[in-house]
Formats: structure tokens, C-alpha cells, sequence
């Protein structure tokens, strides 16, 4: 499935969750980094409007569909990818590493939220040990020079896999620098995923999720911040519709 704007495209380029398990476990047999996003309507309104997080976007080696729309988009492109969502992603990568050999860092909002979120993955996975935890500073600049001590950090560490939960565009940014600053680091951009894990954030019930209603759980939940956000994706649903026919 693809997103054009302007000269890029974006290609979601793993279909599905065995596919996205096989090319993580390539990559740590290898000893080999990689940057994994997890596309969504929210992250199309930031890339119709910004040329930068396009390029930042173009530089994730891995994208993966995070919203039904999206998937609902590519089956309508004839070009079908099957839901991935971040969050239900961590547990399995992070067992992954393990059994590869690999270290585990994980960076987020809080260190208190870092520090249940390790807790609860060390109790769930054996043998894991959470070598760095790492909560960026308020006013955080994921170009400026703390990226790249966080990113010398890892490389120094030999961390083989970063979960990044934090706002979309700085976790992604962070990611793209890091395939250059720490190579051998995979990175996986989930959002809320570790605060899922700490309970910081309380994900929607499993029946609302399969009923595609996730969206409408998290808006009452946060109508302030999240009624805007679903106003602007709601916005551009005609327009990629229209992209997506034109894609068959």
C-alpha cells in the first residue's frame, strides 16, 4: 500500500504480522538496525503537511498499517495489508530480542512509566533484563544535541532493540537518526505502547478494538486533545479514498 505526497511515497512495505516477526528476526540475526513505524490517519495529516516528517518517514525501513482505515484504504487500492498494531507489538519484538541475544532499552515519557512498563516485561518474558530506560527531558528536541547523547548512549550500551513511546514525529525522528548513530540499535516507534504496559494510559476494551472503535474510546477519553486530531483525520478520509481508487 502506498501514500503519495507531492514527490514521496510512502510504501506501508510489511503486510502483515508474520511478515514484520520474520524481517525483525533477519534483522537481529544479522546484528543489523532498523527503524519501524506504524502508520495511521494522524501520521497522514503530518505528512500531507510536512515535507520534513515526509523525509523522516522515508528513512523507516519498516512501516506497518496501525489503523483500520489504513487498512480499509489499501483493500480499497487492491493492495491489502492486515492491521499491526504497535501496541500489540511489544511484547512479542521484545521476546524476539531475547531469543536473538539481543539487549533491550526503552525510551518514553516518564521514568516512573519506563520503570513499570520494564517491570512488567521482565515478569512476563525470561531471561529479560531491561539494560536502559530512558525518559528525554520536557522541551525535548529529538534533532538537537540530547538526541544524540541518548543515541550515543544506546551504540555504547550495544542495545540490539529500542521501544520509543512518545509523541509522533519526535519517536520517528529519533529512530531515523539512530540508523546512522547506532546501526546495529532496531528501532520500533509504538506511542502509547509502554504507557499500555505501565498503565499511564488505559487502552480500549478488546471488544471495541475489534469493533474498530478504539478511536472513539480514546477521544472520551481525551476530548480536548484528541476531538482535534480526529476532526483533521476525519478531514483528509475523502481525499486518500480518492488516492486509493486511483491506486487500483
Amino acid at each position: 500500500m502506498q501514500f503519495r505526497f507531492d514527490t514521496t511515497t510512502i510504501t506501508v512495505n510489511i503486510a502483515n504480522r508474520a511478515a514484520l516477526l520474520a524481517a525483525v528476526a533477519q534483522r537481529f540475526a544479522d546484528r543489523q538496525g532498523f527503524a519501524l513505524a506504524t502508520i495511521n490517519l494522524d501520521h497522514l495529516v503530518k505528512l500531507r503537511a510536512s515535507p520534513a516528517f515526509r523525509a523522516i518517514y522515508a528513512a523507516q525501513d519498516f512501516v506497518v498499517a496501525d489503523g483500520n482505515p489504513i487498512v480499509w484504504l489499501s483493500r480499497l487500492a487492491r493492495r491489502p495489508v492486515e492491521l499491526v498494531p504497535g501496541s500489540d507489538m511489544v511484547i512479542p519484538l521484545v521476546q524476539l530480542a531475547v531469543q536473538s541475544g539481543r539487549s533491550v532499552a526503552l525510551i518514553g515519557t516518564t521514568d516512573a512509566a519506563l520503570a513499570t512498563a520494564a517491570s512488567h516485561l521482565e515478569s512476563l518474558i525470561p531471561g529479560l533484563k531491561v539494560a536502559l530506560t530512558i525518559a528525554p527531558p520536557m522541551g525535548f528536541d529529538p534533532h538537537g544535541p540530547d538526541a544524540r547523547n541518548i543515541l550515543a548512549r544506546l551504540a555504547t550500551a550495544e542495545i540490539g532493540f529500542c521501544v520509543i513511546a512518545l509523541p509522533a514525529g519526535k519517536q520517528e525522528t529519533i529512530a531515523a537518526l539512530g540508523r546512522s548513530l547506532a546501526p546495529h540499535t532496531g528501532f520500533a516507534s509504538f506511542g502509547a505502547g509502554l504507557d499500555f504496559l505501565a498503565g499511564s494510559q488505559t487502552r480500549a476494551p478488546r471488544w471495541m478494538r475489534a469493533l474498530a472503535m478504539e478511536w472513539l474510546w480514546r477521544a472520551l477519553s481525551d476530548p480536548r486533545r484528541m476531538l482535534p486530531r480526529y476532526a483533521a483525520c476525519f478531514a483528509i478520509l475523502p481525499g486518500q479514498i480518492f488516492a486509493a481508487l486511483n491506486l487500483r
